[in-house]
Formats: structure tokens, sequence, C-alpha cells
């Protein structure tokens, strides 16, 4: 496998989300940054290895030999995130870039070892779920906050973007997963909305509150 291959399957794998569906061409280009002829040269390579099902103008889906791979990818680059936190003092914003070169490392012993240093996580900095060695991994039962009605109070568990600048927007505004957030007011004007969060009370565009995952509380 190529480092070109194996971003190909990561790329497609969070297409499909938790759904075996056909992804167009033209949408991984859009995920790749590339243009459609290259994603389709990629696709008949990766349908030759018994990666992907290809269908000429209509798209690709994993196969499951593909999704393991995929997932194997995944479980790398979450494990190395949860690493550089946790022991090199990374920040969340850090991580996502160095992850992504470090997910190209071949020795599964290492990530094992890695895995067994850190305790087994089942999350990473960002709530996404981690692959166990077997590919399992449970999804938070979460909603978007810009979902919640008023007066409903939710843990925030993570984050649907993770680009660095998102990130350090909530640093600078002290959100952070684990906090417990309350929706007062929903202005119907912008859709933007008051919460109380921590102890104090913020009021934050529908943009960011349609970027935070939260687990509802009863």
């Amino acid at each position: 496998m190529t480092r070109a291959e194996e971003n190909y399957l990561k790329a497609i794998f969070h297409l499909e989300g938790n759904n075996s569906q056909t992804i167009s061409t033209n949408s991984i280009a859009e995920e790749m940054a590339t243009k459609p002829s290259s994603v389709t040269d990629m696709a008949k390579r990766l349908s030759e290895k018994r990666l992907l099902n290809y269908v000429p103008y209509k798209g690709v889906s994993l196969t499951q030999k593909g999704r393991t791979v995929a997932l194997a990818i995944v479980r790398k680059h979450r494990l190395w995130e949860v690493f550089l936190v946790k022991k090199l003092d990374f920040t969340w914003d850090e991580v996502h870039e160095v992850a992504e070169q470090l997910e190209h490392i071949k020795s599964e012993k290492l990530i094992d070892k890695i895995d067994e240093l850190l305790d087994f996580p089942k999350y990473d900095p960002h709530g996404d779920p981690i692959p166990s060695k077997k590919g399992e991994f449970h999804e938070h039962d979460k909603k978007l906050l810009s979902e919640l009605p008023i007066s409903t109070k939710g843990v925030c568990v993570g984050v649907k973007d993770s680009s660095s600048t998102f990130l350090k927007f909530l640093d600078k505004n002290n959100i952070a997963l684990g906090h417990i957030i309350e929706v007062l007011e929903h202005e119907e004007f912008d859709d933007s909305i008051e919460i109380a969060i921590d102890g104090r009370q913020l009021h934050i565009s529908n943009q960011i509150a349609s970027n935070l995952y939260v687990k509802k509380q009863d």
C-alpha cells in the first residue's frame, strides 16, 4: 500500500460514514482536493487490489477488505493524536497534521504498544471513536448543539470541524470536551444561540453550534 492509496481509502471511509453507500468520484475529488480523472485512475487501481467496488460513471464503495484497511489507518491516526496530547503535551489543534504523517507507519506492534500504553482509549482528543484492533468502535449517542431545544442540557463530546482555527476558537472561549452546555435561547433572526457553560453565559453563532456535538442529558 502506498501513502496515496491509504489516503484515498481513509477519505472514502469518512465519506461513507456508517453506511456502505456508493461515493461519487466528484465527492472524492473534492475531499482530496484533486481532479476527478485522478480519482478514477486510483479507483481502478484500488479495485484491482479488491479494496474498492468501482462502477464507472456511478462511483465507488469500500469492499470488506478495503474497510478493514481503512479502519486500521483511522485507528493509527487517532491513537497517535491521543499519544501526542497525553504524552507529548501537544494541543488538540496541533495533532491532526502530525498524525497524518504518523498514520502511515507500518509497524503493527508499535501501534499495539501505544494502544496499551494509553490504556486502550475509546475516543481521540476531538471526540472521534478509535477503532479497536478488530475494527470495532462505538459512536457517542450525540447531536449537534444547534439541534437542541431551549432548556436542554448536554455534555460536549466532540467537534464536527476539527480545523486548527475552530479548535483555537474553542480554546479562546474555554469550550472543551466534557463541559456541560445548556441552551438558554435561540435567536430567530440569525439562528445564533445563548448558552450556559461552565457557570457562565456565552452567545455563539449557528456556525459554531453546528460544529459542536453534545450528548443530551436526561
